[in-house]
């Protein structure tokens, strides 16, 4: 019983870190309510920025990357408790987040400036919406269950843990990945796009792009015929009639 308690203990503070790292990012692209956004400090060296920045763009990626794969999973939880593999993918992310926060160089240079009122206002309901959509699509497919916490919760009741069952429903009937859509809107949707909040769409909207073939190949291997159906009826991102983003 200690071990279980302990195990939902260390979810829990998993959770509590990776959770808040990414409602952090909602206002530290927005420049604003947060300590410090995407372009807040002192401006030093472009070049030393560029290197730093992208540096800290890519470690999240190759963190997912790595961690994600079916191969390094099986590998992984031989030396850690499977019931705390996904917390401890929460828990590195968040961390990585929050570095990536502290010691992100500003590149304040604007790129483009909306000055009209009308169409601020609009880029800021649209990227409050990207947010949005990212959220509310973490709870369709079980919010708990993608952040760690539900497998912890199954071990401290001293459950056998099942994976929950996908259910095609709302904007999972259009497109199959609501989540990297909503974070595509949030980094592209900004009334002042900085050089650096410029970098950061780029470098993370490849990446995403990138991330979702190999998880559709992880998928396709793991569910077969069922996936590749499902894959056929939906679009990737942009749910247009007649075509497949």
């Amino acid at each position: 019983m200690i071990v279980r308690v302990l195990f939902f203990g260390y979810g829990l503070l998993a959770y509590v870190i990776g959770v808040p790292s990414l409602f952090y990012g909602v206002g530290f692209l927005a420049n604003s309510v947060v300590p410090k956004g995407i372009d807040a400090g002192e401006v030093g060296s472009a070049d030393l920025a560029v290197l730093v920045n992208i540096t800290l763009l890519l470690l999240l990626p190759l963190q997912h990357s790595l961690m994600a794969r079916p191969g390094f999973k099986a590998m992984w939880t031989r030396l850690v408790p499977q019931v705390i593999e996904r917390s401890m993918f929460v828990l590195i992310s968040g961390l990585l987040l929050w570095l990536l926060y502290w010691q992100w160089r500003p590149m304040p240079q604007s790129v483009w400036n909306l000055e009209t009122p009308a169409w601020r206002t609009l880029l800021v309901v649209i990227y409050l919406a990207g947010w949005g959509l990212l959220f509310s699509s973490s709870f369709l497919i079980d919010h708990f269950d993608l952040f760690g916490l539900r497998q912890v919760f199954f071990a401290l009741r001293g459950q056998a843990y099942a994976p929950p069952v996908f259910v095609e429903r709302l904007v999972y009937k259009w497109i199959r990945h609501p989540l990297m859509a909503g974070f595509i809107v949030a980094f592209w949707a900004a009334p002042t796009m900085s050089q650096g909040r410029l970098l950061f769409a780029v470098v993370t909207t490849v990446y995403i792009f990138v991330g979702i073939r190999l998880e559709e190949r992880d998928l396709l291997a793991h569910h077969g015929e069922d996936y590749a159906a499902y894959r056929r009826r939906t679009a990737m991102l942009l749910p247009i009639p007649g075509r497949r983003s």
